[in-house]
């Protein structure tokens, strides 16, 4: 009957009224399964479905053990900022040593070297560079012939020294006028060295240890390239490390959120403040774009705050230090970025929530000062979004789980972040397979359901990895202690985010352990809904043209 109607169509083709009124059909047909597919979709944790989620780790803020290529092209690439040094003369056998760690003399006198003869450097260039103490004051000297102290509070150009290197680790260390530093026979350094010094054990030769070369992050290699390089290894990464590829890859398996981590300077694009590299924010404009694309959400995670809020390479911490807590001027610009972010997505359907600050230290950040700062960075959100999730993050190191709980932020679409890792404390170090699993379930599990009974903000494992310290662990460890947390963290109550997308530490790469089946993750309600939407949808088109038609 079907074939009869189809040829007289073909052969009496009807006025171009009625194929216009057939196309209306279709068109409205189209819009009504889109609109039976799309009212099927679930809203995230207010509808009942949790966050399965994925970190973009080491995109808009660069982490060199993500991807340690990004740094192979730098010149003196082991002396980078924040890069820990010792130096030893030659001619005495003796350290260089800042007294009481900073703010008093220089001298060359210690046999063996601990946190007074290490110094953190400051990078001008591949070759000048400044020495800061343990206790934060610069090696300073007033030129030539005067001696060396440990006493200026910030760096100019009386701090800043240039390092000659031998292939061997013997330095010489020079003054901007060309006077070299020397250790003399009464154990102090002082810039009088005359001529020029060889590479024998004369006074103006020392050894140089490096000690710690750990910090990658944005400073590091941003100054260590300089401004034109750097952009353009930058826009390179971020231009191929997250793509829409990687959108597609997440949402056919089951991801329904990306917690995307930036830096404070987004908010200066495209022209942050030095030695920061624009382009950022237009990135951060493409992941939304593709995640809308795939009905998938976006949380932006304030990675790194100005100062740094912990000291390490992925709160872009020039030398280890967190000055964030230390400065109101710093706090104040944290809360314009959050401003500038909440003014620019807030209204945007594809943003979940805001996270207020990454990781912020206990060691540092005073529980007062992180829940002032809270509550000011929630009402900023507020202005902006009433249905937008305020997360907050828990500090890390030695701080009660429950503390941001206890804590009065907000009243309503409030979310705790809280990041589990078996690794980064000796507790774990001699744990085997089942050990690990055990305490995922005795403590972990434990504490979630504590915290999910709390009558306060939503639970959140922001990031977790499927690595642990076992050595020689099997693909059937790897599914098992992966299942177990996938089990486990499927309890918070706002949901979980694995960190990260890529990595080039396979473990920590989702992609590998997804494609190689470490790391199983079961159905996705989601996903499954929506295909059963789409094939309702279609169904229900093609009957309604049908009887129209």
């Amino acid at each position: 009957m079907d074939g009869l109607y189809i040829c007289a169509f073909l052969m009496f083709p009807p006025p171009a009224f009625y194929m216009e009124l057939v196309f209306r059909k279709w068109v409205f047909a189209f819009l009504l399964c889109c609109r039976l597919i799309f009212s099927y979709s679930v809203d995230l944790v207010q509808g009942g479905e949790k966050v399965r989620g994925v970190n973009l780790g080491g995109w808009l803020v660069v982490e060199g053990w993500i991807k340690p290529s990004l740094f192979d092209g730098i010149p003196n690439g082991d002396m980078l900022d924040g890069t820990e040094v010792q130096f030893k003369s030659l001619m005495l056998q003796k350290y260089v040593s800042a007294e009481n760690g900073g703010g008093m003399g220089v001298t060359v006198d210690k046999d063996v070297p601990s946190s007074w003869e290490t110094f953190r450097l400051w990078r001008v260039s591949d070759s000048e560079f400044q020495f800061r103490t343990s206790q934060g004051q610069f090696l300073t000297c007033d030129g030539e012939g005067g001696s060396v102290s440990a006493m200026a509070g910030s760096s100019s150009i009386k701090e800043t020294f240039y390092v000659e290197r031998n292939y061997d680790n013997r330095v010489h260390i020079k003054l901007k006028n060309g006077n070299y530093l020397q250790a003399t026979l009464a154990n102090q350094l002082s810039a009088d060295y005359p001529g020029m010094p060889g590479w024998d054990d004369n006074a103006a030769t020392f050894e140089m240890t490096i000690v710690a070369n750990n910090i990658h992050g944005d400073y590091q290699l941003a100054n260590g390239y300089g401004h034109d390089k750097a952009k353009e290894v930058l826009k390179r990464h971020r231009n191929s490390f997250i793509t829409i590829e990687d959108f597609i890859f997440l949402y056919r398996h089951g991801i329904n959120t990306v917690r995307i981590p930036v830096g404070w300077w987004i908010a200066f694009d495209p022209n942050p403040p030095a030695p920061f590299i624009g382009g950022t924010l237009e990135a951060l404009d493409n992941a939304f774009s593709w995640a809308q694309a795939y009905n998938i959400r976006c949380i932006i995670d304030l990675h790194a705050a100005p100062g740094s809020q912990n000291g390490m390479e992925h709160s872009a911490s020039r030398d280890g230090s967190s000055g964030w807590p230390t400065s109101a001027s710093y706090i104040s610009q944290t809360l314009d970025v959050i401003e500038f972010l909440a003014s620019r997505y807030g209204k945007h359907p594809t943003l979940l929530g805001i996270e207020l600050l990454n990781e912020p230290s206990a060691a540092s950040v005073s529980l007062d000062l992180l829940v002032s700062y809270y509550k000011q960075g929630y009402q900023i959100v507020r202005k902006y979004s009433s249905e937008a999730y305020v997360i907050v993050c828990q500090r890390i190191g030695i701080a009660d789980p429950s503390e941001l709980f206890q804590a009065d932020i907000g009243s309503y679409n409030l979310v705790v972040d809280l990041h589990y890792y078996n690794l980064f404390d000796n507790f774990f170090v001699n744990m085997n397979p089942l050990d690990n699993i055990q305490f995922i379930y005795n403590s972990r599990e434990t504490q979630l359901r504590a915290l999910n009974r709390a009558n306060g903000p939503l639970v959140f494992i922001g990031e977790w990895v499927n690595e642990w310290n076992v050595a020689n662990a099997t693909q059937m460890d790897y599914q098992n202690f992966g299942r177990t947390q996938l089990e486990v963290y499927n309890a918070a109550s706002f949901g979980w985010a694995y960190w990260t997308l890529k990595n080039d530490r396979k473990h920590w790469d989702f992609e590998w352990n997804i494609r190689n089946n470490y790391l199983q993750l079961g159905s996705s309600p989601n996903r499954q809904v929506s295909n059963s939407a789409v094939l309702l949808g279609l169904v229900c088109g093609y009957l309604y043209l049908h009887h129209m038609v």
